[in-house]
């Protein structure tokens, strides 16, 4: 499944398009789900998990990231849908 929340294979933060690591938003139990309909990002090693900047170890870029997530799924699905799959509202 394509990101529903980037066209193109750049990085989400700072636009760059070497070295990329594909970030689900909602991971753990979810990381299907994510996968399944298209939240998640592509990051900058650095800016996925290989620094204390990136998204897995930084509770800011982590919350919001989810916010973007769940605001792009709510395009075109319901919120209580959105319960229902992932088990959390982020909004």
């Amino acid at each position: 499944m394509k990101s529903i929340l980037q066209a193109e294979k750049e990085c989400w933060y700072s636009g760059e398009t070497y070295e990329l690591h594909k970030h689900h938003i909602f991971g753990g139990a979810n990381r299907k789900n994510s996968e399944r309909y298209g939240l998640w990002v592509w990051l900058r090693p650095d800016l996925h998990n290989l620094s204390d900047a990136g998204v897995h170890f930084d509770r800011a870029k982590d919350l919001a990231l989810k916010r973007e997530g769940q605001r792009a799924f709510e395009q075109t699905h319901s919120r209580e849908e959105f319960l229902r799959i992932f088990g959390r509202n982020w909004l």
